[in-house]
This record gives structure tokens, C-alpha cells and sequence, in this order.
């Protein structure tokens, strides 16, 4: 009998409408009275009503978290932390400013609480990322998981269409990838279904009516599961592939996962039967890669790496870059088949 393991992330999560107005419960029982919040230069407005939630337990604000998370930045927040005496963090924002936070736990070992407002899932995994001179480096620690997170879905009310839709897809890949690693276990592929349909079946909705309650829940539900599968799981060479392209070209990170995602599965899902079938039941389809991208087009994502800027004599070099230290996978990386991939990812839908 093949014994199974099965490591889920351990924080505590509050979901619904308002959850936001718990902040300072939550941080009154972490034992946390130095605050720092941290958010993007954009997010400055919820954070300011985070700071008046949290009263005298706000110690200050950071509002310089950057897309991949740039050492840079970091030392900044650090310094701040320091100059107001921080025994903790919050952040506010999607995956740039939860990275922001968790590198502040991994380096100063501060505890952190995240309100996500957008779909990346990034709060429910042990992965950190920095990126330094065009090189994204990753890890896994469980000293980087928020110990509680909030999950409002008024607070996503004001994410534009242009963004929820690739939110939701980075978030999606994230259970895709989850499906045929190597460490998956029965939960974590329950889990991964559930998170796939929910997207799938809220990301138009969402798309069409940025208002629709039960919509802006049902992606949000779903991108908790998608991110746990994550958390729970090693990483794959979609997130190689997006990793490399996000840090080497700076690349927007929710983009960059949802264009590449169809044809990493269209590599990867021939090998990954268990996968391919759980996923043509959740996105009730019988070709999986072509459902991807129907989504995709469906939801606004840009078309094509072509479209965010890359240059097609830079795909060579992210190559290189992948094959020098790659991730786990159900087929290898072979240098003719990523060629291809990147090509394929590179060109317009319509080509």
C-alpha cells in the first residue's frame, strides 16, 4: 500500500463580506501591537482604512511593494520596519505586497496577516521569490505563511476586468500544476478540482459584471483552493517557465501565468492522465489545453507574451535559465519541446 503525506498549510482564514473589519481581532490574537501595513503604491487608500481599523496597533505604513518583489524593495521595508519598531505585518493587495510581507517574515522573522484583493493564492503557499539583477530566486519556508488571512470579496469589487481575469488564471494554474506533481495527494486533487470549476465558472461572470456578489465569492473561494494546492505541493515547469520570465524580463506576473498556462498543459497532460481527466471534468471539456485558452480569451488576457513586450530573440535565454535548474515534472524539460512551448506562448492566438 503506498503511504501518503499530505502537509497543508496550517494559518487560520476568515471568509465572507466584511471580513476586513476583523483585521484588528486578528491581530490582538497573534498578540501582535506594532503593525507595519504594507501595500502598493495603488492600494494606498485600503490600507489607510486598514491603519484606522487597527487603531493603536498600527505602528506605520509601507507602500512600496513591487511586482517579483525586489530585493531592493525589501531592504526598504526593512528599513522601516525597523525605524517604527514593527513586531509584525499586514498586507493589503495581491501577490506583490504578500510577497512583500512574506520576505520581511523570512528575513526578520516578523509574523504576518494578509487581506488578498486579488486572486493569486500566494498567501496560501510556503513560497517566497526576490528578485535581484534580473534573477528570480525561490524557496520554500512555512516561516513565510501569514498565520491568519482575510478573505473579502467586497474588496475585489474594485479590481478591473483587465485584471481579474489573468488574477484568476495565475490562480488557476496554480491547481493545474498542483494535479500531476509528484506530491499530491487525494485532498489536494479534491481540492484542485473544486478550485479549477469555481474559476472557471466565475472568472466570465466576474469579467462581465465586476459588482456580482456571488461571482467576486465564487473566484475568490476558488483562488483559496488553487493557492492551497499550491502550498501543499511542489511546483512544476509552468511556474519554472513563469518564474524565469517574470524575473529575467519583469514581466506582469498574473499575465505572464495565464498566457503560458494551455500550452505547459498541452505539453505536460499526455503524460498526466489522473490530471487531464480531473480537469476535463472540472472545465467539462474534452480538450483540456484548447478550454484554457478559450477562458483566457474569454476573460481579456493578453494575447500572447508577444503582447506584454518580449522579444522573441529573448526566448533562447529563458531557455537556458529554465534548463539550468528545472523543477519537478511529468515530462522533462527538453530543450526542443520548451523551445517550442515559449514559441507557441510568444505568438498571438490567432497564429
Amino acid at each position: 500500500m503506498t503511504v501518503l503525506v499530505h502537509d497543508g498549510p496550517p494559518m487560520r482564514v476568515v471568509f465572507g463580506a466584511g471580513a476586513v473589519d476583523r483585521v484588528a481581532e486578528e491581530v490582538e490574537r497573534l498578540g501582535l501591537r506594532r503593525v507595519l501595513v504594507l501595500s502598493t503604491p495603488r492600494q494606498g487608500a485600503l490600507a489607510e482604512r486598514v491603519v484606522a481599523l487597527l487603531g493603536e496597533r498600527a505602528a506605520g505604513t509601507f507602500d512600496g511593494a513591487r511586482m517579483h518583489v525586489p530585493v531592493a524593495t525589501v531592504a526598504a521595508a526593512e528599513s522601516v520596519a525597523a525605524e517604527v519598531g514593527a513586531d509584525g505585518c499586514l498586507a493589503i493587495g495581491g501577490g506583490s505586497t504578500i510577497g512583500l510581507a512574506k520576505a520581511l517574515s523570512l528575513r526578520l522573522g516578523l509574523p504576518s496577516v494578509a487581506v488578498p484583493t486579488t486572486y493569486a493564492g500566494s498567501e496560501m503557499t510556503p513560497v517566497w521569490g526576490l528578485t535581484e539583477d534580473g534573477r528570480k530566486t525561490t524557496g520554500r519556508d512555512p516561516v513565510v505563511l501569514p498565520r491568519s488571512v482575510l478573505y473579502d470579496p467586497t474588496l475585489t469589487y474594485a479590481l478591473p476586468a483587465a485584471v481579474s481575469g489573468p488574477s484568476g488564471l495565475n490562480a488557476l494554474a496554480h491547481a493545474v500544476e498542483a494535479l500531476y506533481a509528484p506530491d499530491g495527494t487525494p485532498v489536494v486533487g479534491a481540492m484542485a478540482e473544486r478550485g479549477v470549476r469555481d474559476l472557471a465558472s466565475a472568472l466570465p461572470l466576474v469579467v462581465a459584471d465586476g459588482t456580482d456578489p456571488e461571482a467576486r465569492s465564487l473566484a475568490l473561494e476558488g483562488a483559496w483552493l488553487c493557492g492551497a494546492c499550491l502550498g501543499a505541493t511542489t511546483m512544476g515547469l509552468h511556474h519554472k517557465l513563469c518564474h524565469v520570465l517574470g524575473g529575467m524580463l519583469d514581466l506582469p506576473h498574473a499575465e505572464t501565468h495565464a498566457i503560458v498556462l494551455p500550452h505547459v498543459a498541452a505539453y505536460n497532460l499526455p503524460a498526466a492522465p489522473r490530471a487531464d481527466a480531473a480537469l476535463r471534468r472540472a472545465l467539462d471539456t474534452a480538450d483540456v489545453p484548447a478550454a484554457l485558452a478559450g477562458l483566457a480569451a474569454q476573460v481579456g488576457v493578453p494575447d500572447g507574451l508577444q503582447a506584454l513586450g518580449v522579444d522573441r530573440a529573448d526566448l533562447a535565454r529563458v531557455a537556458d535559465e529554465v534548463l539550468a535548474a528545472p523543477y519537478a515534472n511529468p515530462r522533462p524539460p527538453v530543450r526542443a519541446y520548451l523551445e517550442a512551448i515559449l514559441e507557441a506562448a510568444w505568438r498571438s492566438r490567432g497564429h
